[in-house]
């Protein structure tokens, strides 16, 4: 029996109560090892915008009963991911009826600031009602835009508001399949937001300062719920946005865009022909090439940029669609999970070339689940999981609680080491990786202890 049978979706916030999150702390880590690199993760797929991480020196294997738990906070409805700079984590969720935005201490949990605001948004497909895209930190501020369109920029040290916008008022938008969802980029001294407005414009940039508008771009399609990502390409500094969401016929694709300008060089259509279908998965830049990918009916395309800035498929590949998680290249090769899952995620591993497939597998084991009736075998596996490349292998948080140490190579898969987190599904958000500490969403309650969802720092620091 797969996990998806057993562990049923239960309400969020358990922990969590009216005033937000209020942190546990279990141990403190281990110091830094002498030589390691370490770094923030300021925004989604942290500071090289492809879920890859610079850190080193980080346990090589996990201990008995997984990596040691620093402090853990309980938290409500969403899936953003936490974002950390210097000693600050912030945390995006929803608690009751507000959106609420805290600021942690990234060492142990305690709350620095707090700002929330009123909410009234309702799942359609009844996951949950609190925000996807995530919190981004960069100039001296918090960027944060929930599932209602509501952007609020707010001072980093203080949490007093800055600026605010109602992208859902000011560019008319209508509710998409899940809320707002796509996590924006700060480039510069502007924020890149895929606002996707009827008729236009489909990305927009807003002054940091005052969250005006410096420039729109593309009037074809609506907001996806991939992020924006910066990439060099020729020399030439561009933002590319992978645009897509609701919309009869379903349409979307790739925009290059001139990030000081708003200029598009080129845009190329990429979609599943499925109404219900969205483009969720950013893209993936490789040199002069980048990879873009949906599972809904197209799959994956590699375009190749030309020094005319004029983009062409290098390749396609129809079974390599990655869902909402990202593909990672390295030395050569794509790695990523295709397939819409829990059931369909395999892992996938294919040509940077030419796209072909170089092998596939879906990795399960058993596990034991207490219950009322005793202990129970289960099925379970990586599926829908997060690959994050760091310290010469490879971190894979699967979607059902477990954690990895994986081989990244073209010979085939090969599981280093394996932990369990936590019994709970829905475990969708990416990991964040900041100084050599581990930030993990339970999205879902435990069904093994019991407990609600929570953010859960882990000591990965190697001893």
């Amino acid at each position: 029996m797969l996990l998806t049978l057993a562990l049923a979706r239960v309400a969020y916030g358990g922990e969590t109560s009216k005033s937000g999150a209020v942190a546990t702390f279990h141990a403190a880590p281990k110091p830094l090892p002498a030589g390691a690199v370490t770094g923030d993760w300021p925004c989604l797929l942290g500071p090289n915008h492809n879920q890859t991480s610079p850190e080193t020196h980080l346990l090589r294997r996990f201990p008995p009963g997984g990596p040691k738990l620093v402090w853990e906070v309980g938290k409500g409805e969403g899936y953003a991911a936490p974002a950390v700079v210097g000693d600050r984590l912030v945390l995006f969720h929803r608690v009751q009826d507000e959106e609420v935005i805290e600021c942690l201490n990234a060492l142990d949990g305690e709350r620095f600031w707090r700002f929330s605001y009123p909410t009234a948004y309702q799942d359609r497909y009844g996951y949950c009602n609190g925000p996807r895209s995530s919190p981004v930190i960069g100039k001296n501020a918090v960027f944060a835009i929930g599932a209602e369109g509501k952007l609020h920029c707010l001072d980093l040290k203080t949490g007093n508001v800055l600026w605010e916008r109602d992208l859902l008022r000011d560019y008319k938008l209508s509710q998409n399949f899940f809320g707002v969802g796509s996590t924006p980029l700060l480039d510069g001294d502007r924020l890149i937001v895929n606002v996707g407005a009827p008729g236009g414009p489909c990305a927009i940039a807003l002054d940091v300062r005052s969250g005006k508008q410096l420039w729109g771009s593309g009037d074809q399609w609506g907001p996806s719920y991939a992020s924006p990502v910066p990439a060099v390409l020729h020399g030439r500094k561009r933002v590319l946005v992978f645009a897509g969401g609701e919309s009869r016929p379903p349409a979307g694709g790739l925009l290059c865009i001139d990030p000081v300008t708003g200029r598009i060089d080129f845009t190329f259509p990429w979609r599943g022909n499925r109404r219900e279908s969205v483009n969720a998965s950013s893209p993936v830049v490789i040199g002069n090439q980048v990879f873009i990918s949906e599972c809904y009916g197209a799959g994956g395309v590699m375009l190749d940029v030309a020094d005319d800035m004029q983009a062409k498929p290098l390749w396609t590949n129809p079974n390599f669609g990655t869902h909402f998680m990202s593909a990672v290249a390295q030395d050569g090769y794509l790695y990523g999970v295709d397939g819409h899952g829990p059931d369909d995620a395999f892992l996938v591993c294919a040509e940077c070339k030419t796209g072909k497939e170089v092998w596939r597998t879906q990795p399960e084991w058993k596990e034991t689940m207490p219950s009322p009736d005793g202990p129970r075998q289960l099925t379970m596996g990586t599926y829908r999981c997060w690959l994050t490349p760091v310290d010469g292998r490879c971190l894979c948080l699967g979607e059902f609680g477990h954690l990895l140490w994986i081989e990244l190579s073209p010979r085939g898969y090969k599981e280093l080491d394996r932990t369990w987190l936590f019994a709970g599904g829905e475990t969708w958000t990416p990991p964040v990786l900041s100084k050599g500490l581990l930030y993990v969403c339970q999205n879902a309650r435990d069904a093994a202890r019991r407990t609600g969802p929570r953010l859960l720092c882990y000591d990965l620091r190697a001893p």
